[in-house]
């Protein structure tokens, strides 16, 4: 564990992707292999299920340090991070390391998952915290850290599983491709890692194909979002131009009995989809579709909205299946009869998707089994003018395969290059009303926002600020609205989008204008506008204003626009799509 730890805040402390290559390069070259396989797991995403509730660590926290609570939650609110505020508040141990519990306290990160940590999910809550505390008081702080983050399931540092393979191949001398193939599904969470299934992910192999096992999908591969002019990547004909989903990216594997449903996270999503699952059943044997899972609603696709009905369930009803009817959307034959066609070039593996028998065509609507359609355009201003279309056709652009490209792995142009050619997000102007501190080095700023869109246009400057005054006063909606005055509707939250610079002056702001407290949120007198953008709409039944959007981010704060030019609802409402569900099931912030 020591060692891990070390590696964490190597990685974590460090900006250079060569340097944190080397950092984990490193660590596998000297770990046992038990020890490398979860060092391998975890900083490729894998996330076992949380073995300490945020409760238990808390408690632990306040038994440990003697604080209060409410001093507690002002040191977490400052720091950030539960972690590493129980590591800043907790007095180092007063004991040596050799009291009996150093055989612990040396232990590698296999033992300390597999015997002191993933046993504490079978434990009652008393059990559990004097169990953790046992084993997390000896710790010195950059381990008392680490086991925090190991048990709340919050670990995250900054390396990608592209940089961790890049380091596996670079210790094990096996081909970068081949080692994220046999990484595909190591981060399953039903799936414990060992050292066996470590030692065969960097084994040597001198086959030239890359080993997939039965119903094991490949390494998916990325696209760059393209922000330039269109017209810089030559001629248009060099380019495989396809309409951009939004739906679920999937791999479909047939493999005789076999058959797979992947989600690009790792999930085996069957269950969800077992129309589709049937629907593999007929492709021939050593398939491997990649390709968008949609709801298909008439003559184009349902919003993503619909499609959440169908996610995280262990099961789906036939009523469930007949309400939201979904479809494969096959854009690319990775495998065909037991042939690997990565190497392929783009073109050809396309030919082959539309080989006579393999896919039903998509105007037949007989199968949900269907094949993206390709659209040859003579130039890139024509394609310009169908791309203004996409929202209308339910599609959030193009996207540009060179007909060239093989299929790589992860976000590379090292094999080709796939660019997703998305329009412009939606757009309303809005005003922030609640703010949250940010996290890690964002902790001593309000970065987290909620935005807010007027019931109705304000009728003068003075009704939006009269309404201002009246939320600086603390007065009731209710009574505000008894008044005549319009209301500020609440409707998204968002982090991201602004500069460090434009980050420091929003919170010198809100701390200029903070006239409640409700925990960590606070209300703030609206002064400012800003245009907020999005990549879809619909409607909820669980948000107040009755609708939720998706991806919300900030483009820039309207210094041009004062209160009362911020949008309404009814500019929101006008975004939804023709055929939105009535009702989400799930947040889309």
């Amino acid at each position: 564990m020591k060692a891990f730890a070390a590696l964490y805040n190597t990685l974590d402390s460090s900006t250079s992707t060569a340097h944190k290559v080397q950092a984990m390069a490193d660590y596998f070259a000297k770990a046992k292999p038990a020890d490398a396989a979860w060092a391998a797991y975890f900083l490729s995403g894998g996330k076992p299920r949380r073995t300490v509730p945020t409760r238990s660590l808390r408690a632990v926290a306040l038994q440990a340090s003697g604080l209060p609570d409410w001093l507690f939650e002002e040191s977490y609110q400052a720091v950030g991070d539960l972690a590493e505020t129980m590591a800043h508040v907790v007095p180092p141990a007063a004991h040596s390391h050799t009291d009996g519990l150093g055989s612990r306290i040396e232990a590698g990160l296999a033992e300390w998952m597999e015997r002191i940590i993933l046993p504490l999910r079978d434990l009652d809550d008393t059990e559990r915290v004097t169990a953790f505390l046992q084993a997390w008081l000896p710790l010195p702080p950059t381990e008392r850290f680490l086991l925090v983050k190991l048990v709340g399931g919050g670990f995250r540092v900054g390396v990608s599983r592209l940089l961790v393979t890049r380091a596996l191949a670079q210790v094990s001398g096996v081909d970068a491709r081949r080692i994220a193939a046999r990484m595909m599904g190591y981060t399953d969470a039903k799936r414990q890692p060992t050292a066996s299934a470590f030692s065969a992910l960097v084994a040597p192999d001198e086959d030239a194909h890359l080993p997939r096992a039965p119903g094991q999908p490949f390494p998916f591969f990325l696209a760059h979002p393209f922000q330039d002019e269109v017209h810089t990547l030559g001629p248009v004909q060099d380019w495989l131009v396809e309409w951009k989903y939004d739906g679920i990216r999937a791999q479909a594997v047939c493999d005789g009995d076999t058959v797979c449903l992947w989600s690009r996270g790792e999930e085996l999503i069957n269950d969800q989809f077992p129309e589709l699952v049937e629907a593999l059943r007929g492709l021939p044997e050593g398939t491997v579709l990649d390709g968008e899972i949609l709801v298909w609603a008439g003559q184009g696709p349902a919003p993503f909205q619909a499609l959440q009905a169908r996610l995280n369930r262990k099961s789906v009803t036939r009523k469930l299946m007949q309400e939201s009817p979904v479809v494969f959307m096959a854009y690319d034959l990775l495998a065909l009869r037991g042939q690997t066609l990565l190497d392929t070039p783009q073109w050809q593996r396309r030919q082959s998707l539309e080989e006579p028998g393999l896919l039903n065509h998509p105007l037949l609507r007989c199968s949900p089994l269907v094949s993206s359609p390709a659209h040859p355009a003579h130039s890139w201003d024509a394609l310009a003018q169908l791309r203004a279309q996409s929202r209308e056709r339910g599609v959030e652009g193009f996207m540009l395969k060179h007909a060239q490209s093989r299929y790589g792995a992860g976000r590379t142009k090292a094999d080709g290059l796939w660019w997703k050619w998305k329009i412009d997000p939606m757009q309303v102007d809005c005003v922030l009303v609640y703010a949250q501190r940010g996290h890690g080095r964002r902790a001593s700023l309000y970065t987290d926002y909620t935005f807010a869109v007027w019931d109705r246009s304000p009728q003068t400057p003075e009704e939006a600020q009269a309404v201002a005054q009246a939320i600086a006063k603390g007065e009731a909606v209710a009574d505000t609205t008894a008044r005549g005055l319009p209301r500020l509707v609440p409707f998204a939250k968002a982090y991201s989008g602004l500069t460090d610079e434009e980050f420091k002056r929003v919170d010198r702001e809100i701390r200029k204008h903070t006239v409640d407290k409700f925990g960590p949120v606070r209300t703030v007198v609206p002064t400012l506008v800003f245009e907020l953008g999005f990549e879809g709409i619909g409607l909820s039944g669980r948000h107040k204003s009755g609708v939720a959007v998706r991806f919300p981010r900030m483009l820039r704060i309207r210094d041009d626009k004062a209160l009362h030019q911020a949008d309404t609802l009814a500019t929101l409402t006008a975004l939804l799509p023709s055929n939105a569900p009535s009702v989400s099931t799930e947040d889309m912030e």
